[in-house]
């Protein structure tokens, strides 16, 4: 009985390997003849044996599935995400298959990248540049063009699950690069090193050089900060900006990205702190000056305001919003005495007290007219300044000003629907 049981073991067991060698041999068939739908269907019923397979044998399913998944470069992005992830089980044989069927993968989905870049469809080159980067790890500046490709379109949640991905792969993307200059057209010309050798040596290059390139971890760590500013995740952001402060300490536009995620949650103070760190940097930067004087005025310290107005003014003469801010700062000290000038009798004394008001708004609007009238000077089509100019006149009792203006905001209004 011992030896009938062995021998229909061994019978079994021969026939399972007729089954895997049969299918996997139809599929490697069906794929020499570009029958991708064949050679599936023979894998799937290899699958199932595949439990009883050999190293050798596994190692060919493996390969042959990556084979019919690529299919050529027509499959789907899911199909190149299963022979992907099929190539990476090869071991021992079909090592060297795998490693040219990767080779060919690489340089398919690097020139289709390629292509969508140039058509400027930069959400298909992110996704074929990430995909060149999943066939060889190694090759990490993949990753990081489409990182970049995806934070241009904007796809702000891919390009963060790759720029998180790099910041953990420690990737700086510091390298050499290779240059030359084309003596038709007098443009320097990035490019490999073999490349620049043999056009410098065919004489349609001069000027051979090289040059170590930058570390893109600051570009990095600033994006993972922005997104999370743009998607208002204001600590994760804030966290993030310290990471890029860190790598980046000089980086005006950081400081200024994290005074505005401290304005958006409320940090007055921090945000104003910190615009004073970016002006002690950056001294002639109006728009720095004038955004201390709007967050001056939020918090009702006029006489601050107007004192970074000015300055923004002095760097930038022309600067429009400084001049409107001005006369808004002005105009804003208004609303007090209306209020008083409406809570006021009829006696003598309030009487005299209405006509002292009275005076002084007047002397406010005179005040602001010729902020207002500078802005218009600069900016011809400024609806708000020629709106306001109007109203001043009109109460001023200046009425050929006040119909000049009228008739301006009326043109362009007509001239903005």
């Amino acid at each position: 009985m011992k030896k009938q049981v062995i021998v229909a073991l061994a019978i079994s067991m021969s026939a399972f390997s007729f089954a895997q060698k049969k299918e996997l041999k139809t599929a490697e068939k069906a794929i020499k003849s570009n029958n991708f739908s064949e050679a599936k269907t023979a894998l799937s019923q290899a699958e199932a044996l595949k439990g009883e397979m050999d190293s050798k044998l596994k190692a060919k399913y493996y390969y042959l599935n990556a084979e019919a998944l690529y299919a050529n470069g027509k499959g789907s992005m899911a199909d190149i995400d299963g022979a992907i992830e099929s190539l990476s089980y090869v071991e021992g044989d079909y090592i060297q298959e795998s490693e040219d069927l990767k080779q060919k993968m690489m340089t398919n989905l690097v020139e289709t990248g390629n292509k969508a870049y140039e058509a400027k469809d930069f959400s298909k080159a992110s996704d074929y540049f990430e995909k060149t980067y999943r066939v060889k790890p190694q090759d990490t500046v993949y990753l990081y063009y489409a990182a970049t490709m995806a934070v241009s379109i904007p796809e702000y949640n891919k390009a963060l699950k790759m720029y998180e991905e790099l910041k953990s792969l420690g990737y700086t993307g510091i390298g050499t690069e290779y240059f030359a200059t084309n003596v038709e057209t007098g443009k320097e010309e990035i490019l490999d090193k073999n490349t620049r050798d043999l056009y410098v040596k065919s004489k349609t290059h001069i000027k051979p050089g090289e040059r170590t390139t930058e570390s893109k971890k600051p570009e990095i760590v600033k994006n993972i900060a922005l997104i999370y500013v743009s998607e208002g995740e204001d600590e994760k952001a804030l966290a993030a900006m310290k990471d890029a402060r860190a790598e980046s300490p000089d980086d005006v536009n950081l400081i200024l990205s994290e005074a505005n995620v401290h304005y958006k949650m409320g940090n007055t103070e921090e945000f104003k702190s910190l615009l004073k760190e970016a002006i002690a940097m950056d001294p002639k930067n109006p728009e720095l000056q004038y955004n201390l004087g709007v967050i001056s005025a939020e918090s009702k310290q006029n006489d601050e305001a107007k004192k970074y107005y000015e300055k923004a003014i002095e760097l930038d003469p022309n600067y429009v919003n400084a001049y409107i801010n001005l006369a808004a700062l002005i105009l804003s000290e208004e609303q007090p005495m209306i209020e008083e000038m409406n809570s006021l009798g009829t006696s003598k004394k309030d009487n005299a007290r209405y006509d002292e008001l009275r005076d002084k708004r007047q002397e406010l609007y005179q005040d602001a007219v010729p902020y207002l009238s500078k802005a218009l000077e600069i900016d011809n089509n400024n609806i708000n300044a020629a709106k306001t100019l109007m109203n001043i006149y009109s109460i001023l009792g200046e009425t050929e000003k006040s119909k000049g203006m009228k008739e301006k905001v009326e043109a362009l209004e007509a001239a903005g629907e």
